[in-house]
């Protein structure tokens, strides 16, 4: 499907099945999705935890669950982790 998608002009699109989605797009996660997509970069997990107003740990637990399923990515600097968006397009496989 993701190459499907290419030759119609979509690059960069991730591909999850249904079933994950189900999974692991939960409301939460859709928070964290919502704030990295608004364009403010985040400094850090820390940073984003207050920007949602959220325990450090949860989010950070989200955070290694969406990056498990090539959602997320994280730019490094020393200790610092940064997460960002990795696909410019997610795409949930349809239903049939």
């Amino acid at each position: 499907m993701a190459r499907a998608l290419a030759r119609g002009g979509m690059e960069g699109a991730h591909v999850i099945s249904i079933e994950t989605a189900r999974e692991v797009l939960t409301p939460k996660r859709f928070e964290i999705i919502d704030c990295l997509r608004d364009g403010d970069p985040v400094e850090s997990v820390k940073s984003l935890a207050e920007r949602l107003d959220r325990d450090h740990g949860q989010v950070s637990r989200d955070l290694s669950i969406l990056a498990e399923h090539g959602i997320i990515e994280y730019d490094t600097d020393g200790r610092a982790k940064q997460p960002k968006l990795a696909p410019e397009h997610l795409v949930v496989e349809p239903l049939a």
